[in-house]
């Protein structure tokens, strides 16, 4: 039986706050074939937990550009990928309420209504946990400390980071 170890969200954060403006080189940047988003949102992720998951299918890594789990950029991969049945290595997260959400945490965004296509991650959040009190980082409309509420969303989905599997 594995137990989930701690994820480390002030790791997270700090990665969130200091490339929220920029390119971490290590990474591709895909802001010009689909978005950077998810991918932004998984090195965070990955800053928090250190380990990536190398399952060809399922899994959650980033190797080059051209090799990485469509977890580590795709929306729905990464939320279904996070909240996975199934025990293996990587972040583990569970689709929560706003008032749950702390930082290091994930936010997913539909913008139209038909899809969530936005992961912008939590660097803050206080008291009542309301989208105005809670604020994110993102790539693909580059942000730091934006307030949830200044998007314009139809529907939101809050993903709590429950610890991470190393093994």
């Amino acid at each position: 039986m594995n137990l989930l170890q701690e994820y480390d969200r002030q790791a997270a954060v700090w990665y969130a706050h200091r490339w929220a403006y920029g390119r971490n080189p290590a990474f591709y940047d895909y802001e010009n074939i689909g978005g950077d988003c998810t991918n932004f949102a998984s090195q965070c992720l990955y800053a928090g937990g250190g380990v990536m998951n190398f399952l060809p299918t399922y899994g959650w890594y980033y190797i080059n550009a051209n090799r990485k789990a469509p977890a580590w950029t795709g929306v729905e991969y990464l939320f279904n990928f996070l909240t996975r049945a199934q025990t293996s290595v990587g972040p583990v997260g569970v689709e929560c309420q706003l008032w749950e959400l702390r930082p290091g945490d994930l936010v997913q965004l539909s913008l139209g209504g038909n899809r969530f296509q936005h992961s912008p991650i939590v660097v803050e959040a206080q008291p009542p946990y309301g989208p105005e009190d809670i604020l994110v980082a993102a790539h693909s409309f580059d942000a730091d400390n934006r307030p949830l509420n200044s998007y314009e969303y139809v529907l939101i989905r809050p993903v709590k980071i429950l610890g991470v599997n190393r093994a």
